[in-house]
């Protein structure tokens, strides 16, 4: 269509507009650079001219028609979150690089320019809305509050999780403690349990071995009876064989006396290595038994300890309170006991304390010494009415 007066002077305007910003923002264009010989010598059609800058200035309408409808439906919907915003002016920003580029690339073809100009003139106006709406005073105080909301969650999401882990560590140190003391205390009671199995099984085999001995001193004793009874058989039949006139040689009685003697030898021999057997065996079990009773003294001894300390605690915990780590955290009586204990804690605290104490034991005339009064020291008078009365 053919454009009037009107249009005509708009088109003008916007020309010069658009060469003012174009020298202004972009680098010139080619008129001052030395065209090829072809761009000289094809002219550009003035109607082809004409048409594209119509087409440009309908673009531009109905993009700002466009526009200036979407902003009210934007501002009723609500405003964009701030990661949205500003991803959007990113985008913005990386197409008006773009075009940027496309206005150095098209400098000698005022056609191709002319477009990539109002394309960079279009990307720059939607970035500087999105940067004008990024600047509202109230939506970025609205935003900031925001990422000061997600930062303290954050941080309080990392200090729970810190914490978490802490306690999950502690209780594994815990756990780990608690396993090892069981352990301790199982192989213990192993070790314990062997202990009495070799002392018993040593207690049978020592009474297996003494009742043994004796069985072999019992066999010796009546050895030694058969022997004296066989000596009086022999004495008496030969009593009865002189009483009939029969005499034994001489010869026969000194091996029979021999080897009865030899016999008694012998007897005495194994009756002395069983006396010393049984009494080796004596001694032994009168040791094992000595120290079962010492057993069972220390573990009567350590009941009664034990008994007496228990004892103690109580008594203890009647005048003084209970142990400080039975207390609950929130007890009324936590700052006492933490200032009562703190030199089980502190160094200082403990030379502190230890020093108030000594200045009491050092000589009289130490200068930093404070000497026990030999007498009652008398309080003053009380100095109102009201102190008297409470006192």
């Amino acid at each position: 269509p053919e454009p009037g007066p009107n249009q005509h002077h708009e088109y003008t305007d916007f020309s010069e507009r658009g060469a003012l910003l174009a020298n202004a923002r972009f680098p010139p264009q080619a008129k001052n650079r030395d065209r090829s010989p072809e761009t000289r010598t094809q002219p550009e059609d003035e109607t082809a001219v004409q048409r594209r800058r119509d087409l440009q200035w309908i673009g531009r309408f109905l993009q700002g028609r466009d526009r200036a409808a979407r902003a009210p439906r934007a501002q009723h919907s609500g405003a964009p979150g701030p990661r949205a915003a500003l991803h959007r002016a990113a985008r913005l920003v990386s197409r008006l690089a773009e075009a940027c580029e496309a206005l150095r690339d098209t400098a000698g073809d005022e056609c191709a320019w002319a477009d990539s100009y109002s394309t960079a003139l279009g990307v720059k106006t939607e970035l500087q809305d999105e940067l004008d709406r990024l600047r509202l005073g109230e939506r970025l105080h609205s935003w900031k509050a925001k990422l000061s909301r997600v930062a303290k969650r954050r941080a309080r999401l990392l200090r729970a999780r810190k914490l978490h882990q802490l306690d999950e560590k502690l209780r594994e140190e815990q756990i780990a403690d608690k396993e090892a003391a069981i352990d301790k205390w199982r192989m213990q009671r192993v070790q314990q349990v062997e202990e009495r199995k070799k002392e018993r099984e040593l207690k049978l085999a020592a009474d297996a071995v003494l009742c043994e001995v004796r069985k072999k001193q019992a066999d010796v004793k009546r050895m030694q009876d058969i022997l004296r009874s066989l000596e009086k058989l022999r004495r008496l039949r030969k009593e009865a064989a002189l009483r009939k006139g029969i005499t034994t040689e001489q010869q026969c009685d000194e091996a029979f006396s021999s080897g009865l003697e030899h016999l008694r030898c012998v007897m005495k021999k194994r009756t002395v290595v069983y006396s010393a057997e049984e009494k080796a065996l004596m001694v032994m079990l009168e040791g094992e038994q000595e120290e079962e009773r010492r057993r069972e003294q220390e573990k009567r001894l350590k009941k009664e300890r034990e008994r007496h300390l228990q004892r103690k605690r109580r008594v203890r915990a009647m005048l003084f309170g209970g142990n400080p780590s039975d207390l609950p955290a929130d007890s009324l009586l936590q700052p006492f006991t933490e200032y009562y204990t703190q030199a089980e804690r502190s160094l200082h605290a403990l030379l502190q304390i230890r020093r108030e104490w000594d200045v009491f034991v050092v000589p009289a005339d130490h200068p930093d010494g404070s000497a026990v009064p030999p007498s009652w020291i008398l309080p003053d008078d009380p100095s109102d009415q009201a102190w008297a009365s409470a006192v």
